[in-house]
């Protein structure tokens, strides 16, 4: 489910741009046109590029592209310097309707079904640990379990859960 309460499209649905979300990207492809030393690559960012200008883009690997890009647009910090915080939220709703931030959500929406199961019990204990850079873990020790949650680039997930037993 997408902030504004929609469900984002399916893979074989086209991506849906808005002239913002265009003009903001546009300049970002073009950087990876530039840059692109091999044929076979720059063709694909030029018809991405395409996509974008008439702001829907299909198909799905076109989607995981431009994901793959507004990912590292967003990451850096690059868009909410340049265009300011209205720009970061309406790419980070794009985002969230590509391929890539349809797998985070539903890695989300899993974490939150498993969490809806500690509702109620006592929170014992709750401490954060590297597990590898660019992942954590998450311990949280309740009456009834010792839940462990991973953040890593890939999503959330429940690493285990260790069930008390009385």
């Amino acid at each position: 489910m997408t902030p504004d309460g929609g469900v984002p499209p399916a893979p074989t649905e086209p991506l849906t741009l808005d002239t913002l979300q265009r003009d903001i990207l546009l300049p970002q492809i073009q950087a990876f046109i530039d840059a692109a030393a091999d044929p076979t690559a720059r063709a694909v960012y030029l018809t991405l590029k395409s996509a974008v200008e008439a702001m829907e883009v299909t198909p799905a690997d076109s989607q995981a592209r431009l994901g793959a890009i507004v990912e590292v647009a967003l990451q850096s910090g690059r868009i909410r310097r340049l265009f300011g915080p209205g720009a970061e939220l309406s790419l980070t709703a794009l985002f969230q309707k590509t391929p890539r931030g349809r797998e985070i959500a539903g890695s989300i929406r899993e974490l939150n079904r498993a969490l809806a199961k500690l509702k109620g019990d006592t929170v014992e204990e709750v401490t954060a640990a590297l597990r590898s850079p660019g992942a954590y873990a998450l311990t949280l020790k309740t009456s009834g379990c010792q839940m462990v949650i991973r953040f890593e680039p890939a999503g959330v997930r429940v690493e285990s859960v260790e069930l008390a037993l009385d």
